[in-house]
């Protein structure tokens, strides 16, 4: 994984064009087996990062939610490595998303929601923390999407 740890820290976002520009900085300089854990909330960005990082690795799109499939993968049109987008909210454990059967040495892998139980998946990762705003959007889902600036803490991380 040779991503350049200027990436590493807090920064602040300020439009949904500026996040995919971030995943794209990071996804032009991933590999197999890089594993990019992202947490937040709902509208955060983390799909919209991903979109981006897609972007940058080159690969098959469109990039969106897998949060009922699970899992998508997109194959490279580059002769890179194929992303593995999967969305671990609706699962209950690390064992469920283990049973996904995840080609992790071949791919870069993106797990949403998967803090918590992905760290067992891989000696090392990238933790992705989004923040947005809260306040009075939170009622309307068509704002969750609206541009506003959003926190991102980018740290990389070992199995103890």
């Amino acid at each position: 994984m040779s991503v350049d740890p200027a990436f590493i820290g807090r920064r602040e976002i300020a439009t949904t064009e500026a996040m995919e520009d971030l995943g794209l900085r990071i996804g032009e300089q991933l590999g197999a087996g890089d594993l990019l854990i992202l947490t937040g909330p709902l509208g955060a960005g983390k799909t919209t990062f991903t979109r981006g990082l897609a972007q940058g690795l080159g690969v098959r799109g469109p990039v969106q939610s897998p949060t009922f499939v699970i899992a998508r993968t997109h194959p490279s049109l580059v002769g890179r490595a194929p992303l593995v987008h999967v969305d671990a909210y609706r699962l209950g454990s690390g064992a469920e998303l283990d049973d996904l059967d995840l080609d992790l040495t071949r791919s870069v892998v993106v797990i949403e929601w998967g803090r918590g139980m992905a760290e067992e998946l891989a000696d090392s990762w990238w933790d992705i923390e989004l923040e947005r705003p809260v306040g009075a959007g939170d009622a309307d889902p068509a704002e969750l999407d609206a541009d506003a600036p959003r926190i991102v803490t980018i740290s990389r991380e070992s199995a103890p």
